[in-house]
């Protein structure tokens, strides 16, 4: 944490809209732990925002690296979401769960700073029809012709609760599993992220990317399917 921030938090203890009084009545988007840090974090005590940083932290950078290509980039927009985090503390309703708040506003400034540092393509260009009407399997890995035209020819392996635990047991797995969650579009790997990854809720993904929950189902049906076939690929 840099000067910057530390002056920042420190000043909340000073700040009079926020009352060494202030009773913080639970939102029912936040868990306990959520409720007990925010409203220690409401009454400027800097060794909560240290806990959250230290929990959240490079989850941000992981997410922030989804949208600007430079690891440098990525920790300036991390610094400047915790930065807006600290300034906007009083105007958090507590709708969603903190965690899912944070990753709001660092979602928003990793977009921007990604347009303005000009590494990525427009975000309008994301969502074009090539990419919606792409095809959610390969269609090769069906039978073309016969009685059996449509059915499996190549049938993936499941993906369910326990695949991430068995692709763990193999190193060369989880690099593929790597690259190719790196090559998936923005669109894709960013609900990849978002659940499978960090765990967020589908609505809070839903709410955070300001999509349906069948757009939400779709892209993270085709970003599960590209990866597992990257994994299948390398694995023989």
């Amino acid at each position: 944490m840099n000067a910057d921030t530390v002056t920042s938090i420190e000043s909340m203890s000073h700040n009079p809209s926020i009352s060494p009084k202030l009773q913080v009545v639970k939102p029912s988007g936040l868990t306990k732990a959520e409720d007990t840090i925010l409203a220690r974090l409401k009454h400027g005590d800097e060794g909560a925002f240290d806990e959250l940083v230290n929990q959240h932290h490079s989850a941000l950078i992981r997410m922030a690296m989804n949208y600007v290509a430079d690891r440098e980039v990525a920790e300036e927009v991390v610094q400047d979401t915790w930065m807006a985090v600290i300034e906007s503390l009083n105007r958090f309703e507590g709708r969603s769960s903190l965690r899912t708040w944070i990753c709001g506003i660092l979602i928003h400034k990793a977009k921007d700073r990604g347009v303005r540092e000009k590494r990525h393509t427009t975000f309008s260009a994301f969502e074009s029809s090539d990419d919606d009407n792409d095809e959610a399997v390969d269609p090769s890995r069906f039978q073309q012709t016969g009685d059996w035209a449509g059915h499996w020819a190549f049938p993936p392996q499941p993906w369910d609760d326990q695949t991430p635990e068995k692709l763990l047991a193999s190193k060369q797995a989880v690099d593929s599993m790597q690259r190719a969650i790196e090559t998936l579009p923005a669109t894709l790997k960013e609900v990849l992220i978002l659940r499978d990854v960090e765990g967020v809720e589908a609505k809070e993904v839903c709410e955070l990317l300001k999509i349906t929950e069948t757009n939400l189902y779709v892209r993270l049906h085709r970003a599960r399917e590209r990866v597992r076939a990257a994994v299948e690929t390398a694995l023989g």
